[in-house]
């Protein structure tokens, strides 16, 4: 394995260094690896109650510190604090609603064949590594994990670069919470690393969050070695408005929807296709209120915007809007990059957008709304389904025949309708399309990574 480049903890509020780690070396991998292997071969084997009693454990650990927790997300990816904090406790209600559930999830299922006791068995499969993104860096790792440790498997996480500190303060929840060493591990290893570690035969299985490249990269590695995968990937989530819609809440709701955490979810809202009975009213009250975002410093309370995580990922954003602009789109405010230290980007809509430009084919992951006019119920379903992308979508309508439309034409993992998309641990998360296969979350996500295994004994 080659030596990775330094990681490092910078604040994108001011775009200072604040921790650099050195990556882990070969040998020390190697030592974890090993590790992991025996931890599991007890893990397995030890009773779920007493699983569940470190995993409501490491709920309250998260409760009690959640503001700690808040703080380190805050520092090292930029959320609003209190969007952070809260983070950390929904990460609480997905360990409560494992070590709740697991046993029910788990059970053997009888199965009827007629003669002789057929059973579905539920059994674990070994070390699951997790490749988790920066953008919620506690969310995502938990609700990965709370599951697959629940299930008898053990974890191994290598996070986003720019959030290491998040990634060793959750291998120091799993441990405090009383889950032995080896159980929940966090590798500070860089993506170059990725590839070896799933061919590594102590790597029974791998869940990413990221990008659409980063899930080839993993796929086509796992697929190598016959190794099962779930992917969570891109979004481009439309927000469809009929005239039916309550369209004062439908907007307020529209602005957190594409402003939830600096912009930088997979689930935002980022394509707002409105009825052309309702659009210029729904554009007017959305460009007002977007244009009244408080944008700031994210460890103020008062903070509704804070910066993008990265330079990068800032720059990438001013060039897809000025793309758009220059193929034809409309700029309704913002637009442009924040002067002044820290990595922000003023809150942005655009519409009129020509179908080739980056804002109709790409997701747009930051603080900018692309806002498209439809005829009909039919026009919305297929400017929705105009994308590469099938994650979430939300449709505000009273109309029953039109929610039946949307629940049935739109192509995604996830429709809410008259209310915003959002992740919880009791239903099942994920996408079609190149958003990714797989679930996470509920039952179908604690069976994602274990052997279901037949078994038949004759009558």
């Amino acid at each position: 394995m080659e030596r990775s480049l330094t990681i490092e903890s910078r604040n994108p509020a001011t775009g200072d260094l604040v921790r650099e780690f050195e990556p882990i070396t070969a040998a020390e991998l190697d030592r974890r690896l090993r590790m992991s292997a025996s931890a599991f071969a007890t893990h397995r084997e030890s009773d779920i109650s007493g699983r569940a009693r470190f995993m409501r454990a490491a709920a309250s650990i998260l409760e009690t510190e959640k503001r700690r927790f808040g703080e380190l997300m805050t520092l090292e990816m930029g959320k609003p604090i209190k969007a952070a904090v809260t983070e950390a406790e929904k990460c609480a209600t997905a360990c409560r609603y494992y070590a709740d559930n697991a046993h029910t999830f788990l059970v053997d299922r009888p199965a009827d064949t007629g003669s002789g006791r057929s059973f579905v068995a539920f059994q674990p499969i070994g070390a699951v590594l997790a490749v988790m993104p920066w953008n919620f860096p506690f969310w995502q790792v938990f609700r990965f994990a709370a599951p697959a440790l629940m299930a008898g498997n053990v974890g191994l996480l290598k996070h986003a670069s720019n959030v290491p500190q998040c990634a060793l303060a959750i291998e120091e929840v799993f441990l405090r919470a009383g889950f032995a060493e080896g159980i929940f591990q966090t590798l500070l290893l860089g993506s170059e690393s990725v590839a070896a570690l799933i061919g590594d035969p102590r790597v029974a299985a791998v869940t990413l969050t990221g990008s659409e490249g980063a899930g080839r990269s993993v796929a086509a590695a796992a697929g190598t070695h016959l190794k099962k995968t779930v992917l969570e990937l891109g979004g481009s989530d439309p927000f469809i408005v009929m005239p039916s819609a309550d369209l004062e809440r439908a907007v307020s709701t529209a602005v957190s929807a594409r402003m939830i955490n600096n912009g930088q979810s997979c689930i935002a809202a980022k394509r707002f296709i409105v009825h052309s009975a309702v659009y210029d009213s729904f554009l007017e009250a959305f460009v007002a209120c977007v244009k009244k975002i408080r944008t700031g410093d994210p460890m103020d309370e008062g903070t509704e915007l804070g910066p993008l995580a990265t330079s990068s990922i800032r720059d990438e954003l001013h060039k897809q809007v000025t793309e758009s602009v220059a193929a034809g789109a409309r700029l309704l405010c913002g637009g442009k990059p924040v002067n002044g230290r820290g990595f922000y980007y003023e809150p942005t809509v655009i519409d009129r957008i020509p179908a080739d430009s980056p804002a109709a084919r790409e997701e747009l992951f930051g603080p900018v709304a692309s806002v498209f006019t439809a005829r009909d119920a039919d026009d919305a379903i297929a400017i929705a389904n105009s994308t590469r992308f099938g994650l979430g979508a939300s449709a505000w309508t009273t109309n029953t025949w039109e929610q039946q439309r949307f629940i049935g034409g739109v192509e995604s993992g996830l429709v809410f309708i008259n209310e915003m998309v959002a992740s919880a641990p009791g239903l099942p998360f994920g996408g079609v399309k190149s958003s990714g296969y797989g679930r996470e979350l509920s039952d179908f996500g604690i069976h994602e990574f274990v052997n279901i295994k037949t078994v038949k004994i004759a009558g």
